[in-house]
């Protein structure tokens, strides 16, 4: 999760503005969120792939309101306002706007997409699991499987991204070393994508794709900050790699340009704003600290 800098503009501005806006009549589902924050934008993704009625809240960084702080006292983003006393179906009636009498907090965003995907679970309304489900040996296997490589994208290739970007001359290691690192992890990544693609499971669009999403679209941070950017190697220049990186750019090019990862996004030069303390390793937030103490990632 991460923690709200105060000097970041209020609200999401473009294709975000416009879905938060469509989402914001009172309703027992809130996600209450901030539009710069990766970890946020997963569970928002998950919200539009399954086309669940809800609330979307944006957290005043200058003033978290009183009923958010009731839910999470640490003021952390993403939190999900659960009411367990209303079952999915009735939540899922676009004119049930009336307040639930007991709303429960969900938070960490692999926790609020399970969740969601689980709870979630009529095909007819909410399209396909993102996780196999089913009661088979097979479907609990790769079920099991995109959990390891979910946790593959959180605990290796994510603090990979903040450790890179967060670099400054004064580190005791190189940016090659950061960069170098960075990409080994995208690489062991990219090595279990099914062949057929574009996502990682082939055809089907599931949960992994989501976690690692919003840091795809994040990418051209580091290219903006870093001297050398991600490095990527061009087409063609791979070596033995080559099939690697052109099976990473077919999943690349698929993620950013699906429609609710594009939906869920704000102008490019916000973000350049907002990760402006990240790139000089000035940030507060505990993603930050984290990386800057070479803790695991909260």
């Amino acid at each position: 999760m991460a923690s709200v800098d105060t000097s970041l503009p209020a609200k999401p501005t473009g294709a975000a503005a416009d879905l938060a806006a469509s989402h914001s009549a009172e309703h027992p589902l809130k996600l209450y969120g901030g539009w710069f924050c990766p970890f946020v934008q997963r569970s928002w993704i998950v919200l539009h792939e399954k086309n669940i009625p809800h609330q979307y809240v944006e957290v005043n960084p200058y003033q978290k309101a009183p009923e958010f702080l009731a839910l999470n006292p640490r003021g952390l983003v993403p939190t999900l306002a659960v009411p367990p006393d209303m079952d999915p179906s009735e939540i899922q009636s676009e004119s049930n706007t009336k307040k639930s009498r007991d709303q429960k907090p969900l938070y960490e965003s692999t926790i609020i997409c399970e969740y969601l995907d689980e709870a979630y679970g009529d095909e007819a309304a909410n399209g396909q699991p993102l996780l196999p489900r089913g009661p088979g040996p097979r479907d609990t296997y790769e079920r099991a499987r995109c959990r390891l490589w979910i946790d593959h994208i959180s605990n290796k290739i994510i603090p990979g991204f903040y450790r890179l970007l967060q670099h400054t001359p004064d580190k005791d290691y190189s940016i090659e070393e950061a960069r170098a690192g960075f990409l080994a992890q995208i690489k062991t990544f990219v090595k279990e994508m099914d062949d057929s693609g574009p996502w990682f499971l082939g055809e089907r669009f599931s949960l992994v794709d989501v976690m690692l999403a919003p840091w795809a679209k994040r990418l051209f941070l580091i290219d903006h900050y870093k001297p050398g950017g991600v490095g990527l190697p061009a087409k063609g220049e791979a070596g033995d790699d080559e099939e690697v990186w052109q099976r990473w750019r077919a999943w690349f090019d698929a993620i950013t340009s699906r429609k609710s990862v594009k939906d869920t996004w704000s102008a490019d030069e916000l973000y350049i704003k907002a990760y402006k303390r990240y790139a000089e390793d000035t940030t507060q937030s505990e993603v930050g600290q984290a990386t800057r103490k070479g803790q695991k990632l909260p």
